[in-house]
């Protein structure tokens, strides 16, 4: 048992010291900014620190573990702790959160506003990943949608209010069966309610009130991941909101929805997730195909990355599906390697917008010539999207292709298929993602306009982005250092399935 409360510390300093944002004099943009990043940062190494200093990898159980009981009444406790599952991201959380506030160009409109809800939305992030008590878990996945509706509905495009009132409903319509689900298997076989999640998960449920309350939680990490059909509030979203909230949306938001598929499905509803994971592997080779073929029809940029993150997604419902080691290892991976590499693009096609305020691909061309760093960090990262050798993107979807083949719960024919078919969307990756840069970068077309002068990348810029690339090439070459961190616990999840 460890004394001190590092987990309460991460999850409540960042919404406590945002709440002082408030004292600030009005007119302090530059230091709100600079306060903000220095949380972050704070928050960050903190983090590291404690889980360099008091996590040992070849545990899988949880870790740092804290229990206090909040209110008596009916016995609700405050329960963090961490596994090799959550690890990876909260500090991936961490890391995206600290570079977009430091993307965020000066916000001229209610900065204060601005800052304090990147804050908020951290806290809920991390106490959703650390949370160790399903009721805790949903209030924590709750505190984290209110800031981001503030963000997507007062900074962003000319229909913001339109995206982020769709994304409202979309997720607040998940929430509604998650709590449904959260109730049932709290008030399940018991007169006292437990949430415990380490009590639930040595329950077992008759088949018919395990695929019911396995639906319902399938749908409320549908809406977030999101798994098609429930994928449309994420382009209208991505397409209006301000680039650092993009960052946060496609870096750390719909992991979430990954991640609360492996916690809560996979872990406390077993058998309803063997008897579900064909549809998902079917579903997950359906969506990267859809969204990879989409998003080549797509004319606005910031849409035509959204759909890529869709597609993208997909690899990591598969390997969840595919109930094997390797499968769910490239799955954790692709959850990491993606939220680098969704938020570096999101970051780009911002840069981008601010220097030459076009969204629509076929009014741009030939951005090569006067930002040329933009266009060189834009084409490796893009690399990286369609997963070149050497990226992680590469690594996690090999990986993910090795989980398929595998598993030992599906038959050859059906491997093959869904091999082909995941094949086919990989070949479209590329599609999309060079034409974008083709119609993006070159040609002559604004090249030649009158005023076409910009304005290359600043160091802030380029620091952010190769900040991010540096992870993403780090991890493709060596991934060890993730799976480090999951492989135990995967075996530990997988045990249920095999051993039961």
């Amino acid at each position: 048992m460890n004394y001190f409360p590092w987990l309460t510390i991460v999850v409540v300093l960042p919404i406590s010291a945002g709440s002082l944002i408030f004292l600030f004099p009005h007119r302090g943009n530059k230091v709100m900014r600079w306060y903000t990043i220095f949380i972050c940062l704070m928050e960050l190494l903190l983090t590291t620190y404690a889980f360099c200093y008091h996590f040992r990898l070849d545990d899988p159980l949880i870790q740092l573990t804290e229990d206090y009981k909040w209110i008596h009444f009916f016995d609700f406790y405050w329960r963090l702790g961490i596994d090799g599952l959550s690890i990876g991201p909260i500090l991936l959380t961490g890391f995206i959160t600290t570079l977009a506030t430091l993307a965020a160009r000066p916000v001229t409109r209610e900065s204060r506003l601005f800052h304090f809800l990147m804050l908020a939305m951290y806290s809920g992030q991390i106490g959703s990943f650390s949370s160790r008590d399903i009721l805790l878990f949903f209030i924590m996945w709750e505190l984290e949608l209110i800031p981001v509706y503030l963000l997507l509905s007062m900074w962003g495009g000319k229909k913001r209010l339109y995206s982020a009132t769709k994304f409202i409903l979309y997720t607040a319509g998940g929430s509604v069966f998650l709590l449904m689900g959260v109730l049932g298997i709290g008030l399940y076989g018991s007169n006292e309610p437990t949430f415990n999640f380490e009590t639930s998960a040595n329950q077992s449920y008759p088949v018919a009130l395990e695929i019911i309350f396995y639906i319902g939680f399938l749908i409320a990490f549908a809406v977030k991941s999101p798994i098609i059909p429930l994928q449309t509030w994420l382009p209208d979203t991505h397409g209006e909101a301000h680039y650092s909230t993009c960052m946060l949306l496609a870096g750390i938001l719909l992991k979430m929805g990954a991640y609360g598929l492996v916690r809560i499905n996979m872990e406390l509803l077993p058998h309803a997730h063997s008897i579900f994971s064909p549809w998902l592997m079917i579903l997950g080779a359906i969506q990267i195909i859809y969204a990879a073929s989409t998003s080549l029809g797509q004319r606005n940029l910031k849409k035509r990355i959204a759909y890529s993150s869709v597609s993208h997604m997909g690899f990591i419902i598969i390997g969840i599906g595919s109930i094997s080691d390797m499968g769910l290892n490239g799955a954790i991976l692709q959850i990491i390697s993606h939220g680098f590499i969704g938020a570096a693009l999101f970051f780009l096609a911002g840069t981008s917008y601010d220097r030459i305020r076009l969204l629509y691909l076929e009014e741009m061309g030939g951005m090569a010539i006067p930002i040329p760093k933009i266009f060189t960090m834009f084409s490796i990262l893009s690399m990286a999207s369609l997963a070149l050798p050497g990226m992680s993107g590469f690594i996690a979807e090999l990986i993910v292709f090795f989980g398929i083949i595998t598993s030992q719960k599906y038959l050859l024919m059906t491997k093959i298929l869904i091999t082909f078919v995941t094949a086919i969307g990989m070949i479209l990756t590329p599609i999309y993602s060079l034409s974008m840069l083709r119609q993006m970068f070159y040609g002559y077309k604004l090249f030649n306009a009158p005023n076409s002068y910009f304005f290359d990348s600043g160091p802030r810029e380029l620091f952010v982005s190769i900040s991010i690339l540096i992870p993403v090439i780090g991890i493709g070459i060596y991934p060890d250092f993730i799976f480090s961190l999951s492989v135990d616990k995967v075996e530990a999840i997988l045990s249920n399935f095999f051993y039961r």
